[in-house]
């Protein structure tokens, strides 16, 4: 629908040379920032809207500027009003990863787009990292607090919030227990630049290229955190053989920068051990947007990525009490879109 927002219109006037555009609000992520599709003739951009910012510190411009430079695809900046928090931005287009992967007559027909997605990601992972160059994906990371609270998030939004679970001093401790091990363990494998949000709605296919979006929230954690994103996103079903042969071609792509000590086994006890960590934290963020403020959006997909998260702690013995919390709280059996 055309927007009648008019502070917008000094800026569009000035970075296109014109007032004869229209502009058109586009659906907005989960977060406070808005964009819109700006057209003039047959050209298009999309214009985002945020607070405003300091472009020399801007996390969305500092990162940006780092994977361009590392030849990660990424959009490209027409023009900006940091005062106003306006950044204008070249126009990729609707067509998602997810939106390939469920328009595929059959999903594996989908994989040359997933090993596109998975050139980008060791572009990220390697060459970005390695280029030391200030970008502020350098300056904060995911360590065992961060994990811890996205864990915790996961437990207060979903199994307190949504769920009312009654826990009491026991399994309160032994589920803090089992947090603070998973998270430690992640905390202490190696760290590369992480994009924080890799999966099928923030990659965008244009003239058969892959291009990353959404990736200000970048920061140094293990690999395996975008692996998960990816392979186990909660808005595509991907089957274990499709996601083993683009986890192997993966490692092919980086075998240049693995360790001379490299375990598949260790990688994919930690890939594992990273699903648990990163499907519960999406739970805790689809079930915030329904127990905070009763957005009913994502609520269809808490289902199927509880079942990852409960596949993945079948891997792991010891953390047998949290599977039996999400069991006991009705969790896996709640009928979510009926809330």
């Amino acid at each position: 629908m055309v927007t009648q927002d008019e502070f917008l219109n000094p800026f569009l006037n000035r970075a296109l040379e014109s007032d004869t555009y229209k502009v058109f609000s586009l659906a907005g992520d989960a977060s406070n920032r808005r964009y819109y599709r700006v057209v003039l003739d047959q050209q298009s951009w999309v214009l985002m809207r945020w607070d405003p910012f300091n472009p020399d510190d801007y996390p969305f411009l500092s990162v940006l500027n780092h994977f361009a430079k590392n030849h990660v695809n990424v959009p490209q900046v027409i023009a900006m009003s940091p005062k106003e928090g306006l950044v204008l931005l070249e126009d990729l287009g609707d067509l998602t990863l997810e939106r390939k992967f469920w328009e595929s007559q059959n999903h594996e027909s989908a994989i040359e787009f997933y090993r596109m997605a998975i050139d980008e990601i060791v572009k990220i992972h390697h060459p970005s990292t390695l280029d030391k160059s200030n970008c502020t994906a350098f300056k904060i990371q995911f360590d065992t607090e961060k994990f811890l609270w996205e864990m915790n998030y996961g437990k207060d939004n979903l199994l307190s919030g949504m769920l009312n679970f009654p826990f009491n001093e026991k399994n309160q401790k032994e589920i803090s227990e089992i947090f603070s091990d998973i998270c430690v363990k992640l905390h202490e494998e190696p760290k590369r630049i992480a994009h924080r949000d890799y999966h099928s709605r923030n990659l965008m296919i244009k003239l058969d290229q892959m291009t990353v979006i959404d990736f200000q929230d970048a920061r140094l954690g293990p690999v395996q955190y975008d692996l998960v994103s990816l392979m186990r996103d909660s808005y595509v079903d991907m089957n274990d053989s499709m996601a083993n042969g683009l986890i192997d071609y993966y490692l092919d792509q980086s075998k240049q920068y693995l360790p001379k000590d490299f375990s598949r086994e260790h990688f994919d006890r930690i890939f594992e051990l990273q699903s648990i960590q990163r499907c519960f934290k999406a739970c805790g963020s689809f079930a915030s947007f329904y127990h905070l403020r009763e957005d009913r959006r994502y609520l269809k997909y808490l289902s199927g990525t509880l079942r990852r998260v409960m596949k993945a702690i079948s891997e792991f013995p010891e953390y047998k009490t949290f599977g039996d919390i999400l069991i006991d709280s009705g969790a896996l059996e709640q009928k979510y879109e009926s809330l």
